[in-house]
């Protein structure tokens, strides 16, 4: 029952959680053992992994367990908590179960009853996928973990996939997933991006290129949109032929708009939308916007910003409001920036939103609204062009030597 599942042991007692922990694991559970409340926080809000449940004592050094619940219960759903409590704290658990905690333990209680608890509990959620030995993709909510189960499906069979995204929402990450998952994992993966190609036709159908180098494999056609009549036919007539290379394609979200304009076949639509996965805007997503927050840090502020010792409330209330146009791309310029500007050891709301610093009553400099604005133009246009600053440069109508100034001015060379 508990083989594979990930639990969550809040537990400061040296031996009670050493013999959990020995007990747990030889049950075939990964546990991750903290022993103080504002680790498990941490930990909990923002896993590597999904969690299948937490077991958690009241009764904590920096805490309680309570707390731990009631402070996670306020922004997102947490997973099951089975408390462990002495007699006197029994009035306390009937509590945290009407608002919502699956279980509870008194102490001492026999290990063969704690594991049945726990075992009655992790059973009434689904079985491992798949996508459990990997880590979390694009995050941890419904959200994330209803695309997961969308991959699980589509690396199950070899029929093409549609991806459908906005700017910096993981599709090419989608993309490599499915291939990792399915059976052709040591096939190659190769990429097309027809925003940096100029021929469609011998980037898809070119010996040394596309099809033509894929064989086997998985082959990634990105910005299917931009394709034209003619290769959009061209591809139409090497799916009806069949053969030994998979298709995914991405596309943003105006595909629907392309097809009533004529400027995209219906029919090719229908077969690349034999597994179709939407990818809402992470600013929909504010759970996940936090965990690749505290994902990102961990990877860029011990190098970037050593002196940074972790993200602050206020900083992260503040990402979880922001509305994301620019999706992760933006996420990580913004926390680029505001690592090189932070100078106190907690990551401030204004390290990564400096255009909001001007206070209540008080307006920013008319410079200080340009920058800001040229900031959200300059990412929203490498988005929707993959990152290639030529093409960016276009769509901004100045020259590539502008906008590469600018984005060394405003922090932007990360990007």
């Amino acid at each position: 029952m508990l083989r594979n599942r990930r639990i969550v042991l809040v537990e400061d007692d040296s031996i009670m959680g050493g013999s959990l922990v020995q007990r747990l694991e030889l049950e075939g559970a990964r546990v991750l053992w903290l022993k103080q409340m504002v680790r498990a926080l941490g930990a909990i809000r923002t896993p590597n992994a999904p969690i299948d449940a937490v077991v958690c004592d009241i009764a904590l050094p920096d805490g309680s367990g309570e707390e731990l619940f009631a402070t996670l219960a306020r922004t997102s759903t947490p997973p099951p908590f089975l408390f462990i409590t002495g007699q006197g704290g029994i009035s306390q658990a009937v509590r945290l179960m009407k608002a919502g905690a699956a279980d509870y333990v008194t102490k001492p209680f026999d290990m063969s009853v704690f594991l049945e608890r726990l075992g009655l509990l992790v059973g009434n959620r689904k079985s491992p996928s798949p996508t459990d030995d990997f880590p979390p993709l694009l995050g941890v909510s419904s959200a994330a973990r209803q695309i997961e189960a969308l991959i699980d499906k589509a690396a199950a069979n070899d029929q093409p996939v549609l991806i459908r995204g906005g700017p910096g929402t993981g599709k090419d990450l989608v993309a490599r997933r499915i291939h990792d998952l399915s059976d052709r994992r040591v096939t190659p993966f190769v990429t097309v991006d027809l925003v940096r190609e100029a021929d469609a036709d011998a980037a898809l159908f070119g010996s040394a290129s596309g099809f033509g180098t894929v064989r086997d494999g998985t082959l990634f056609l990105q910005a299917v949109g931009r394709m034209g009549a003619e290769v959009q036919s061209r591809l139409l007539d090497r799916l009806d032929q069949g053969g030994e290379a998979r298709l995914i394609a991405a596309c943003g979200t105006d595909l629907e708009a392309l097809i009533q304009d004529g400027r995209f076949s219906a029919e090719l639509f229908l077969r690349l939308a034999q597994n179709e996965i939407p990818i809402p805007p992470l600013g929909t997503r504010p759970q996940d916007a936090i965990w690749l927050l505290h994902q990102l840090f961990r990877k860029l502020g011990p190098r970037q910003a050593p002196q940074v010792e972790g993200i602050s409330t206020l900083c992260e209330e503040a990402v979880r409001t922001h509305d994301w146009p620019g999706g992760g791309r933006e996420l990580r310029t913004r926390l680029l920036r505001g690592l090189a500007m932070a100078t106190g050891s907690l990551l401030q709301p204004s390290d990564l939103f400096p255009e909001h610093q001007a206070g209540p009553g008080e307006f920013l400099s008319l410079a200080q609204a340009r920058e800001a604005a040229e900031r959200v133009q300059i990412i929203t246009a490498l988005d929707r062009t993959g990152g290639q600053i030529g093409e960016a440069a276009r769509l901004l109508r100045i020259s590539r030597t502008t906008l590469w100034e600018k984005m060394q001015r405003l922090g932007l060379s990360g990007l």
